[in-house]
């Protein structure tokens, strides 16, 4: 057991302990953040906030530059996504759950493909083509920017994006040494999981609490 145990902290040889601390506790916010979207809960928003803004700057140490402009991204689709949470369809129901039309799966599509080309220029401009994870990032993002904007607009598909872009990212982040946020996608993927299974039983129901 020790060995596990010396094998993760290894990872941590050399970092700041204050950044440390900041993945904890951007990670432990992160996790509320995925439980509150599986519970259809408007807490999602606030702690994913929190969550996001902690991870630019680390993020920004670690040279994930696709990664980072994820999370500024979401901070930015939380503040969208809480409004559209918050709109009520009639005088008891919120915004419900449904499923995407075919122009939200074309714009669906143009998103991936212009967040890949920005993020591959961002890391060709920073000349940052140091290793696979590049492409893996560019990858990641590209999925993650579909499925944010997705989760914004409360579209059951945005789950399946999450789950995707989360399998990848536990090898990824593994590797960079960023083993807390490793696990804490581990866990996203089980979540979102079950976060799709919770958001079919809703779908095209409105809610008539967010705090559930």
């Amino acid at each position: 057991m020790n060995h596990i145990f010396d094998s993760i902290f290894s990872q941590y040889d050399g970092i700041p302990t204050h950044l440390i601390i900041l993945e904890i506790i951007g990670v432990i916010f992160g996790f509320l953040s995925v439980w509150y979207s599986k519970r259809e809960n408007i807490l999602v928003y606030p702690t994913g906030i929190i969550s996001t803004a902690l991870f630019v700057y680390i993020l920004l140490f670690y040279g994930l530059l696709g990664d980072m402009l994820i999370n500024a991204y979401y901070f930015l689709m939380s503040i969208y996504g809480w409004y559209v949470w918050t709109q009520k369809v009639d005088e008891d129901h919120f915004t419900p759950v449904t499923t995407t039309s075919s122009r939200e799966n074309f714009w669906s599509v143009l998103l991936f493909i212009g967040t890949a080309v920005f993020v591959a220029l961002v890391y060709e401009l920073n000349d940052r083509w140091d290793s696979w994870t590049s492409y893996t990032d560019i990858i990641t993002t590209s999925i993650f920017f579909v499925g944010m904007w997705l989760m914004a607009r409360k579209k059951l598909e945005n789950w399946i994006y999450w789950i995707i872009g989360d399998v990848i990212s536990v090898p990824l982040y593994w590797y960079k040494g960023l083993i807390f946020t490793s696990i804490q996608y581990l866990l996203f993927t089980i979540i979102a999981i079950y976060g799709y299974q919770a958001w079919k039983k809703h779908l095209n129901k409105g809610p008539e609490t967010l705090l559930g």
